[in-house]
């Protein structure tokens, strides 16, 4: 049982620290504008920096006095066992999601007890781009269009995830080593995977009030973080922007995408390991 002076203060914090981390993008779309790097974790996950700021307790934690605050509106909780108080509804939850609960827990678990790949360089990217005119982001090319072509066609492409794979141009995607599909997702992700790493916010988000705050936050923090190396490896020119590029296409730059990338499987699989421990509850 959290008493409501405790309860209320965590609330708030989460709800600074959640406006702190949308705040430049809150601004941005309120004067219309676009960002090339940082709009992806609210456009491409579609989830609105409100979603951000709902502070939940996790299952098993009883917060008193709250019956009669917005929160009893909201779906996910019940009555606790106190009058008055009200606890995420953990049961009901699960029992109306329990095969989307089932198969995040399925891609979580294979993807942390497998060895981590660090030698796709961020090259998915380049993919996405190789030998067509018409770009997903209306950014220069740093090294232009040939120079870019090359940089695919002198490298070995080992993207596992399909959602990066799926974007690939028609003549890049059969130089990928594997030929991933969403039914082989389980099967092929890895935590030292990029992607894979921004995809636990989305997994945090999906599993709703049943993920504490402070892990949805962890989350968000990490996507934003790799967001940002993912589009310095980038085939982009981002410097408009005050982005410096981290250059693939050298062995310096290599070592660098490869020293953030370890970094960040680290910070994913703590993050992981907490999701299982929500799943796994029920």
């Amino acid at each position: 049982m959290l008493a409501a002076p405790v309860w209320r203060d965590l609330e708030r914090a989460h709800g600074a620290r959640a406006d702190a981390l949308t705040a430049a993008h809150r601004a941005r779309a309120s004067r219309g504008e676009k960002h090339p790097v940082e709009d992806f974790l609210f456009t491409y996950y579609s989830y609105k920096p409100a979603v951000l700021r709902r502070w939940h307790p996790g299952e098993g934690v009883e917060l008193a006095d709250a019956a009669g605050t917005p929160r009893a509106r909201w779906r996910g909780y019940a009555p606790g066992d106190v009058p008055g108080s009200l606890v995420v509804d953990g049961a009901g939850w699960r029992g109306e999601y329990d095969a989307l609960i089932v198969n995040i827990g399925r891609i979580l678990r294979a993807t942390s007890g497998r060895t981590a790949g660090y030698g796709c360089f961020g090259l998915h990217e380049w993919a996405m781009v190789y030998r067509e005119s018409d770009h997903r982001h209306e950014v220069p090319l740093r090294l232009g269009q040939a120079a870019t072509d090359a940089v695919v066609e002198a490298h070995d492409l080992r993207c596992t995830h399909f959602d990066a794979f799926r974007f690939f141009t028609p003549d890049a995607a059969p130089r990928n080593r594997e030929i991933p599909t969403r039914d082989r997702q389980a099967a092929l992700e890895q935590p030292g995977c990029l992607h894979a790493g921004m995809d636990l916010y989305k997994w945090a988000i999906k599993l709703g009030p049943i993920v504490p705050g402070d892990v949805l936050l962890d989350a968000f923090e990490l996507a934003r973080d790799i967001r940002t190396l993912d589009m310095r490896a980038s085939p982009y020119d981002l410097a408009p922007w005050g982005y410096e590029p981290v250059p693939i296409e050298s062995p310096e730059g290599k070592a660098e995408y490869v020293r953030a990338q370890r970094a960040f499987a680290e910070r994913g699989q703590a993050i992981r390991a907490r999701l299982l421990e929500v799943i796994d509850r029920g």
